[in-house]
């Protein structure tokens, strides 16, 4: 099984990235949380986990082993598959996950496209009392090998803000870099420039509906 994967990321996707190591180019899917903090150009070090399926193989990546485990963990859970687990990642951090988890926050949860109610309070059932707070450290991202100061904390917000409102996280990353070019702006997005970067991209996605 491949267990991480180091290389210069060729592209950013709608849901993951593309990655050459060593002369081969390795599909990898993952959070908008986490492809928001990635460039291409940059040499990354993108912890995996395999998935085998009768009609597939697919990667998936993290940045930091927390996230990880949650999305194993989540899998447990009837009715959750790599997919609806990948919204939630994209749309809570791990340690907002684990809290709403703690907490019953059924609303918190709803929040990820494609999970509702009833499968919130599926995860909460049969999760709570499972996810190990003294593992959920925010700086293991460096421990993945990610180099923080290249993330675009701006550009994130503003998928993550499309994600809440209820877009599919491919809509939400091509809505937004389409709204930064509208714009003329680049990476990283200055602060200043995220509010109307999210109204631009809202405005396209309701067009386009």
């Amino acid at each position: 099984m491949i267990a991480s994967l180091e290389g210069d990321i060729l592209s950013i996707e709608p849901d993951g990235i593309v990655i050459d190591v060593n002369g081969v180019g390795f599909s990898v899917r993952m959070s908008a949380r986490d492809t928001a903090q990635l460039h291409a150009g940059s040499h990354e070090r993108i912890i995996t986990l395999m998935t085998v399926s009768r009609d597939a193989l697919s990667l998936y990546g993290f940045l930091n082993p927390s996230s990880k485990k949650l999305f194993i963990q989540l899998q447990k859970v009837s009715g959750i598959g790599p997919r609806v687990a990948m919204a939630i990642l994209s749309t809570l951090s791990a340690e907002e996950l684990a809290t709403a988890i703690r907490d019953n926050d059924v609303t918190a949860l709803t929040r990820a496209p494609g999970l509702g109610r009833k499968g919130a309070q599926k995860i909460i059932l049969e999760l709570h009392g499972t996810i190990d707070f003294t593992n959920l450290d925010p700086d293991q991202e460096q421990a993945a090998g990610h180099d923080t100061e290249k993330q675009d904390h701006n550009m994130r917000q503003v998928i993550l803000g499309l994600v809440s409102l209820g877009w599919q996280q491919r809509d939400a990353f091509g809505a937004t870099k389409e709204a930064m070019k509208q714009l003329s702006l680049g990476e990283p997005l200055d602060a200043q420039d995220v509010p109307r970067v999210l109204r631009t991209a809202l405005s396209d996605l309701d067009r386009g509906r």
